[in-house]
């Protein structure tokens, strides 16, 4: 059944789709800078995001601010379970962005803006990863409140899904780099996105069969007849992304790796939807359960019918305008 609440729940699932689509490959360039020479191939990598790179953190906002308005219960208790990780991930990214300006306007001091850009970028995609670990294997939760430690959020599982997400956009950052340069930069990038594609896939494969054991919940929709038989397309479908992303590599296409990379992403967060679902929280509390007054959803969702097209609109727009390749001076 759609009601309300469900659309406000595709509405920050929509948020952090686009966050992760639009924000993972200039966070993966960041991790990757350290590997690129010196001088014009890490201006050119700069100047590939730098006409996107703040806009994309607008749907980073939005989802945040839509999982407080709509779903107050689960804000409430998610973030005194993750201030740790999500403290790190807001230091992250003002350093990334601090360095991504001063490295332009303070060129006597670059090479420490560029390890700084390095160090936000990695900070903040671990911390992404580290935090959706946390959520998935479980919240210690009493009445409405958060009751478990400081350190709950820290384990084996939680390290891992940020190592892999850390691989993850790295992927996206080397894909994004072989779309838009040429030269030497593009040829690193091809070699970076084939051994990165490579990690992405073992991580997958390690963090899946460990989330299978965390909650009972997430081994019966994946594993029960006959829901599995729907489930099982999924590692079907990311071995078949998998073989056209390696062979439009092999090819020398441009655009189609990082199409096939982001269809990667979208396979995980499927996935993602069929372990969790409705559970805003997950194994603790529905969406309904979470869920704001359906007056104050109703008020809201006037403004988000209002911003979101908007935000859609200038985004569309600004990709359009430097759609083309781009070199240490900038979009041809």
């Amino acid at each position: 059944m759609i009601d309300l609440t469900v659309i406000w729940a595709g509405i920050i699932g929509f948020a952090i789709v686009a966050y992760v689509i639009m924000d993972g490959f200039d966070l993966g360039i960041g991790i990757l800078f350290p590997f690129f020479k010196v001088g014009p191939d890490r201006d050119t990598a700069m100047n590939s995001i730098a006409p996107v790179w703040d806009g994309n953190e607008t749907w980073l906002v939005l989802g945040g601010g839509g999982l407080l308005a709509a779903f107050p219960l689960a804000y409430a208790i998610i973030l005194p379970a993750l201030y740790a990780p999500l403290t790190a991930m807001m230091l992250g990214l003002v350093l990334r962005g601090v360095a991504f300006e001063f490295r332009w306007r303070d060129p006597a001091h670059r090479e420490l803006w560029d390890r700084a850009f390095t160090l936000g970028s990695s900070v903040a995609t671990f911390a992404q990863g580290v935090t959706l670990g946390a959520l998935l294997q479980g919240i210690t939760i009493s009445g409405r409140a958060y009751a478990g430690g400081w350190w709950e959020w820290l384990s084996p599982f939680s390290v891992l899904c940020g190592i892999g997400l850390m691989a993850g956009y790295s992927l996206l950052g080397a894909c994004w780099l072989n779309w838009k340069t040429v030269g030497g930069l593009q040829r690193q990038a091809v070699t970076y996105a084939g051994r990165l594609g490579i990690a992405l896939l073992l991580m997958i494969g390690i963090v899946s069969a460990m989330t299978l054991t965390l909650e009972p919940q997430y081994s019966a929709r994946w594993l029960s007849y006959p829901g599995v038989l729907a489930t099982a397309q999924i590692p079907l479908a990311t071995v078949i992304v998998t073989f056209l992303f390696y062979r439009s590599l092999s090819r020398q296409k441009d655009v189609q790796p990082f199409l096939y990379a982001l269809a990667l992403f979208g396979l995980c967060l499927v996935g993602l939807g069929i372990s969790i679902w409705p559970h805003v929280i997950p194994a603790r509390v529905t969406i309904w359960e979470a869920a704001a007054p359906y007056r104050s959803q109703v008020f809201m969702l006037v403004g988000a019918g209002v911003l979101v097209p908007v935000i859609l609109a200038y985004t569309i727009w600004a990709y359009w305008v430097f759609r083309g390749k781009v070199g240490s001076e900038g979009y041809h």
